[in-house]
């Protein structure tokens, strides 16, 4: 059944939470294996559900969840090394809370009915705070407080927007399940008028989980705060499940045949998004707020992307998935630079390629796939959105995406060449490099590059089935 992924997790989660430290960890590695493989299953549709009204196989979720699934396995390889290195008394509740993290994520992704998203997108937030907090500092603890208040916050404004599409439904006396594919069905049928104030508080409120600007103030400090591995996850993740919120609402609004409504919203945040993190990315002084505003900057691009349409929009599905596999990567060689240089800042990181030689290639061809360089797939993500901008008229707004692009790779490779190159480091390296910790990187990276060289026809398919309903696809 294809509830399974969300219980197998789930019931994983707490159980680790009151077994000693070694055989969390087994249970964590073999968790991530058997959730892939099952995700994997239902990739093929060999896993149906047994709750159809409240879930369902969509394909944009199921390109979500495969990229969750996959970048989690990896991370968990790379936690197992990095807790043993950090020795946090508190790995048992790591270990509970990131695979309750997983349950709530694919329950996300899963998520048919309106409130069941919702229930999942706020269970998100529940399970992925005590990671935020875990090494118990008065820093972690404000990004902690932060991260709560403003998600629910988000969150709560997101279930008015539920209830003013179900006010839709009344106001059209309509009696149907409230699931999106129920909704897509009779979308002409709804009040435009009360679909849009819906449409409003949703991508306000789910948009604040994706970290679009000018809801993101909580992510660059609960990225910062959090153990790498959970910053891997929050930004290559659960920033995703968030978007699937406001994708869907995106696309309920097109089948209701005022899409033109919400693409322009999602195209002004996303370009307020990518200006505000190339803005604030050029004074940053610790390298992990820096991705932070790469991933505000990155989810500006989605959404943008999206907003466009045509072209554009299979772009931003690519996009979607490049960005998870290389800023996790960040992520995690991020955690070898702290664990190395025993700090979070960038001045206090340099001449990281003799000192850290792996990390170093890892992290500087990190930053390179994630400015969008060849042969990262980012390269063709950018192109095609832009491509698809030229080619639906918007030339203005294309000019300012490449202006942001431009920004942000200035203010980011300044900082990454003094960390990498700048003899300004005379501390020794308090933790040497291990390939537990490198390769999880590594192949994150080459999975990057792999799915530029060659797309399989199921992924390529599925997107394409993503973005049908919005008039996305290859020939604009």
């Amino acid at each position: 059944m294809l509830e399974l992924t969300i219980l197998l997790p789930l019931f994983a989660g707490i159980i680790s939470m009151f077994l000693p430290v070694k055989p969390g960890r087994i249970i964590l590695v073999v968790t991530a294996a058997l959730h892939l493989q099952l995700i994997s299953l239902a990739w093929f549709g060999k896993v149906p559900p047994i709750l159809p009204d409240y879930f369902s196989v969509t394909p944009e979720g199921m390109l979500v969840l495969l990229v969750t699934s996959f970048i989690f396995f990896f991370i968990s390889l790379y936690a197992v090394s990095y807790m043993r290195v950090t020795k946090l008394s508190s790995e048992p509740l790591y270990i509970g809370c990131t695979l309750l993290f997983l349950a709530s994520m694919t329950m996300v992704a899963l998520a048919d009915h309106l409130v069941v998203l919702w229930i999942a997108i706020e269970a998100t937030t529940l399970m992925s705070a005590p990671l935020i907090f875990l090494h118990h500092s008065k820093s972690a603890l404000e990004a902690t407080w932060k991260y709560v208040m403003i998600c629910s916050v988000g969150i709560a404004l997101a279930l008015l927007g539920c209830f003013f599409v179900v006010l839709s439904m009344d106001v059209g006396n309509l009696h149907v399940p409230i699931t999106f594919s129920s909704l897509g069905l009779v979308a002409t049928q709804l009040e435009p008028v009360w679909l849009k104030a819906g449409f409003i508080f949703l991508v306000i409120g789910y948009g604040t989980k994706m970290g679009l600007a000018p809801m993101h103030t909580w992510l660059p400090d609960a990225h910062s705060e959090a153990p790498s591995p959970a910053s891997a996850l929050l930004s290559g993740a659960l920033l995703n499940c968030a978007f699937l919120g406001v994708y869907r609402s995106h696309k309920l609004l097109f089948q209701a045949g005022i899409g033109d409504f919400s693409s322009g919203i999602l195209i002004g945040f996303g370009l307020l998004s990518m200006l505000i993190a190339a803005i604030f990315i050029f004074n940053q002084t610790g390298y992990k707020r820096m991705l932070a505003y790469s991933s505000i900057e990155n989810m500006g691009i989605i959404a943008f992307g999206i907003g466009i349409g045509g072209l554009a929009t299979y772009g931003a599905m690519l996009h979607l998935i490049h960005h998870s596999l290389i800023k996790s990567s960040l992520f995690l060689s991020s955690g070898n630079i702290l664990l190395g240089y025993g700090s979070k800042l960038i001045n206090k990181t340099g001449n990281m390629v003799n000192l850290l030689p792996k990390t170093f290639i890892a992290f500087f061809a990190g930053c390179v796939g994630i400015s969008g360089f060849p042969p990262f797939g980012i390269f063709v993500s950018e192109l095609l959105i832009i491509m698809g901008a030229f080619q639906q008229g918007r030339n203005i707004c294309v000019s300012i995406f490449i202006f942001a692009l431009i920004l942000i790779f200035a203010g980011a490779s300044r900082l990454v060449l003094k960390m990498s190159f700048s003899p300004g480091s005379e501390a020794e390296i308090l933790v040497e490099e291990n390939l537990a910790r490198t390769l999880p990187s590594f192949a994150l990276l080459l999975a990057s590059i792999a799915l530029c060289v060659w797309l399989p026809e199921t992924v390529y398919q599925a997107i394409l089935s993503a973005i049908v309903t919005i008039g996305g696809g290859v020939n604009g």
